[in-house]
């Protein structure tokens, strides 16, 4: 039951712009597309929408470089079409946030267009991280970083100093001591703040302070992910300034909101994000990082609550977005990967705090398996396709028999969409009381309306191995998930929704259950 700040306990759908609906036929997702699709919107039911980025951009990384942070991409529309797209959706009830890119710009900024211009030690320069290199003619990087990508942190140009990227090499750092930089960030805060956006999502929420003097990484730290080992990179202190000074900008419009995405897993250090004076969410990825176990899952869950404990702000909760697999294809493929991210699904919704879902796992969609020659995520290009990002970006299916089932009247579409999706698309599930969408749309409303979802507190039931049963103190409602093989027996009190058809009573493997 909603109460509060309405983000406290909101369902929040991300779309990954480029793939959810494409209104011209290029193939590529839009903004008119987002807008023609409203009403699908409606009917599951979500309080808010987050919008991947849609602003100018060469597109290395798929709108995460940008040129222009306060334009919309001729790729996705204009900003009119932003303008009618955000008021249809408010007349819905849907608010609307959007992505911000903090930590860097593309390298076809007008701003790095003139660093590259202009000669070591400029103005033009500082608002970058350039620096000189070491050896006797400056031929090696300034330190030992590398890029989330893979590879070196750091590019040389011409006049051989080196420039910073944690990400890919067309994604410069920006300069945060320099404070052209925040005045900058300030100025497009606001301009979508008066347009009449609801928030933002911040980019790499933790990576745009860097420590004095840029010193060496441990060497075993992992360059894909978060490392207990020294990684200078991220996470320092300095960053919270740069929070605080957007939560001002933010308190000036009321009802406006941020959740940062902050790979952080030391509870302590991630509780500092949310201070009052900072952000209002950030994201939780344990259940991202969590294999489908009962134990290993209430560890997930009582380790994320214990930050809100800390805080006072709300828990958040997801299982996907456009950075990892999709939650079939984590939990097994296959039928057995739709069960058990159908179970997740009622957990997840289940529990207090703000939701995020992924565009497209309303469906029950899996990666698809693409070939190195199909992929365009700059990340597979520096790691072979090991690691690319693209299996789980790929268009949604709308209606239809065939590709490219109703996101595009042109059959190429810019990733290419697998026939097997026949039987997933909307038009095939959305009178389906038993397919996946069914299951999100009631698992929804019950969220939004029952009186047993409140209480921000949970108490656990003792359970059978493999299993785990808890309570929402307040409301009362009750989730139990089995991960084990066989099925058990039920908590006492009335089914509200299951994931999978209850066995002479008893739960099922792989499934979970709501009960009042």
């Amino acid at each position: 039951m909603s109460r509060g700040a309405w983000w406290q306990d909101a369902v929040f759908y991300q779309v990954y712009v480029r793939s959810f609906a494409d209104s011209d036929g290029d193939g590529v997702g839009d903004l008119e597309g987002i807008h023609s699709r409203l009403g699908y919107l409606e009917l599951l039911g979500v309080d808010a929408l987050w919008l991947t980025p849609f602003y100018r951009s060469p597109m290395a990384d798929h709108g995460y470089d940008i040129a222009d942070p306060r334009d919309v991409d001729p790729v996705f529309g204009t900003l009119g079409d932003f303008d009618v797209l955000l008021t249809e959706a408010h007349k819905r009830g849907i608010k609307v946030t959007v992505d911000v890119v903090p930590n860097h710009t593309s390298n076809q900024h007008a701003w790095f267009k003139s660093a590259m211009a202009a000669k070591p030690g400029s103005p033009e320069r500082d608002r970058y991280i350039f620096r000189d290199g070491v050896g006797p003619k400056g031929e090696d990087p300034p330190n030992n970083w590398v890029s989330t990508f893979g590879g070196p942190a750091w590019t040389r140009v011409p006049d051989g100093q080196w420039y910073l990227h944690l990400f890919a090499p067309q994604q410069p750092d920006l300069n945060w001591a320099n404070p052209e930089v925040a005045a900058d960030l300030e100025r497009t805060l606001r301009f979508w703040l008066e347009r009449g956006v609801d928030g933002f999502r911040i980019d790499v929420a933790h990576g745009m302070a860097k420590p004095p003097g840029l010193p060496d990484m441990d060497p075993r730290a992992n360059p894909l992910g978060p490392s207990h080992y020294y990684d200078p990179r991220w996470d320092h202190d300095g960053v919270h300034e740069i929070h605080q000074m957007i939560r001002k900008v933010l308190d000036e419009f009321p009802d406006a909101m941020a959740v940062g995405e902050i790979w952080v897993t030391d509870e302590e250090r991630l509780a500092r994000y949310l201070r009052p004076d900072e952000l209002h969410l950030a994201f939780n990825f344990r259940l991202v990082l969590t294999h489908f176990d009962a134990d290993a899952m209430r560890t997930a869950i009582e380790r994320s609550l214990a930050v809100p404990a800390r805080t006072g702000a709300p828990a958040t909760w997801t299982l996907g977005n456009h950075d990892v697999w999709r939650q079939v294809s984590r939990y097994g493929g296959g039928s057995l990967g739709v069960r058990r991210a159908r179970a997740m699904a009622l957990v997840e919704l289940a529990l207090p705090g703000a939701v995020y879902l992924y565009n497209g796992e309303e469906l029950g969609l899996a990666n698809v398996p693409l070939s190195p020659s199909d992929m365009a995520d700059p990340r597979a290009k520096t790691s072979g396709a090991k690691f690319g990002r693209d299996v789980s970006r790929v268009p949604l299916p709308w209606e239809g028999d065939l590709p490219p089932f109703g996101f595009s009247r042109n059959p190429r579409t810019w990733l290419p969409m697998p026939a097997s999706w026949a039987g997933l698309t909307v038009e095939k599930q959305i009178e389906d009381a038993d397919s996946t969408l069914s299951l999100y749309r009631a698992a929804i409303e019950l969220r939004k309306t029952h009186p047993a979802f409140s209480g921000d507190e949970l108490e656990w039931y003792g359970a059978p191995a493999g299993c785990f049963a808890f309570r929402r103190r307040g409301g009362g409602l009750v989730c139990a998930l089995n991960t084990s093989a066989s099925p058990i027996a039920l908590p006492p009190g009335d089914v509200l929704l299951a994931s999978s058809p209850l066995v002479e009573g008893r739960l099922p493997a792989d499934s979970a259950a709501w009960l009042v």
